[in-house]
């Protein structure tokens, strides 16, 4: 006999269809979204437009903060750090393994995932201890500390060194479940634009990270001879970032209009994703974003953000590193519409159920997924039902791979058995996206349950 919840259909009705009502508020889901920069979430930003590039912190509270959003800052799930290698490993062997624990542990207690890279040089702090080995350096400038050397990339000291302290890393944090992503940052001032490495030292180097890291996600630097080298082994955990995105350059200085200077939105980013192999990467692995400067650079020259945004969504981003510097107020609302578009969204279209089954039946589901994001997920957690019975439930987990589901609508056929623990009478249906069977995905449906599942509706069990 039909229970209360069926009285809107038919007596002659079999079939249901699940469409859930749609939210558009901002989903603080993990791996993806706006990510805090040398600090985690809740953290002060800093002060005025500028940041700090050189040293990721050393230091860290043994407690989060009260409120996980600092005031002017986006909700974040994931944090990015960087270091450079004098600090990491100040004597040779010795890594400050210390230090990274500590961060890892950090972001945890803040709600967050982190990013790292490690950097080569970024002022006067090469690893003394390198640089007393003799190998070949070239001055490139000064800092208060003294001259900034940049190393010899291609000399067999360096590549040793490099990568050995590489495999080290790989070694302790490979699949550490705290870690979001490394970075392929093998040589120059800050890792980027690949330095003085001819393209065979750079495919050496970058094999090194690699050979480390076979389950982490790493990122390449794109325009960089290790990107390309990375892209081309077809490796499903490597995806690729930019730092120069925003870049606004309106002077010509004679040499060109003002309006056509050029700069890497422009210039580099569309050409160099089909150059250095990159361009369909974002279907299996995430690509990060990082503005050139930060967004009141971008308000001082006088660039309209909007065009910036759209052009940006051209690449999938998942992930947008804003320095931990506050966005202005005339972007705020452009900026907030931008990162809720970041990575994935998943919104259930609609499902078919039927309306009643026996315990034990193989049940037949068609599903349509609309992922109103810009990426992927790139983690295979599960797409799961639960069927709920007063305080008793049953979760079903699908076998579909939701890593397939692209933007746009993803429609698939799912045949399961309901539970054979039901009992006779009504059952409530919720769905989440689950690790383990809890849930850690949030959908983009408007009803969540305390325990972050989403109601959807009943059947009856015979």
């Amino acid at each position: 006999m039909a229970t209360r919840w069926r009285y809107a259909f038919a007596a002659t009705e079999t079939l249901q269809r699940i469409r859930p009502e749609h939210t558009d508020a901002e989903l603080p889901n993990p791996h993806r979204g706006w990510a805090t920069f040398q600090r985690f979430a809740g953290d002060p930003l800093e002060r005025g437009k500028d940041w700090n590039d050189a040293v990721g912190p050393v230091s860290f509270a043994t407690r989060a903060p009260r409120r996980l959003v600092a005031d002017g800052d986006f909700p974040s799930t994931v944090a990015y750090c960087r270091w450079p290698w004098g600090v990491l490993e100040p004597r040779p062997g010795r890594i400050r393994f210390d230090i990274l624990d500590q961060a890892l542990a950090t972001a945890a207690r803040h709600g967050q995932t982190l990013q790292m890279r490690v950097q080569p040089f970024v002022y006067a702090d090469l690893p003394k201890w390198f640089v007393a080995t003799g190998a070949p350096m070239k001055e490139i400038g000064t800092c208060p500390a003294g001259p900034i050397w940049e190393p010899d990339a291609n000399d067999a000291r360096y590549i040793r060194h490099w990568s050995r302290f590489i495999a080290a890393l790989g070694k302790r944090y490979d699949g550490h479940p705290m870690l979001e992503s490394f970075d392929v940052a093998y040589a120059g001032r800050f890792g980027e634009m690949g330095g003085n490495a001819t393209p065979v030292s750079a495919a050496r180097l970058a094999d090194a990270y690699l050979a480390a890291f076979r389950r982490t996600t790493l990122l390449s630097m794109i325009s960089t001879h290790g990107c390309r080298h990375a892209a081309a082994r077809n490796r499903p955990n490597v995806g690729w970032r930019g730092d120069g995105f925003f870049d606004p350059k309106n002077q010509g200085r004679g040499k060109s209009p003002d309006h056509l200077c050029w700069n890497h939105m422009w210039d580099v980013y569309p050409v160099d994703i089909f150059d250095y192999g990159v361009a369909d990467l974002w279907q299996r692995s995430p690509m990060t974003l990082e503005p050139h400067g930060t967004l009141q650079h971008v308000l001082e020259a006088g660039w309209r953000i909007e065009p910036l945004l759209e052009a940006c969504c051209k690449y999938h981003p998942s992930i947008f590193m804003h320095k931990s510097v506050r966005v202005p107020a005339a972007y705020r609302g452009a900026v907030e519409a931008f990162v809720r578009r970041l990575g994935y969204r998943f919104h259930l279209h609609q499902m078919t159920l039927p309306l009643e089954a026996r315990p034990g039946q193989r049940v037949r589901t068609t599903v349509t997924i609309d992922n109103r994001g810009l990426a992927p997920i790139y983690r295979p957690y599960a797409f799961a039902l639960r069927f709920s019975q007063g305080r008793k439930h049953h979760i079903v987990r699908f076998r579909q791979d939701i890593r397939t589901w692209l933007p746009d609508y993803t429609s698939f056929h799912e045949t399961f058995t309901l539970p054979p623990g039901l009992q006779r009478g009504e059952a409530r249906v919720s769905c989440a996206i689950v690790a383990q069977d809890q849930p850690v995905v949030r959908l983009a449906i408007r009803k969540m349950d305390a325990d972050g599942w989403h109601p959807l509706t009943s059947l009856d069990v015979r």
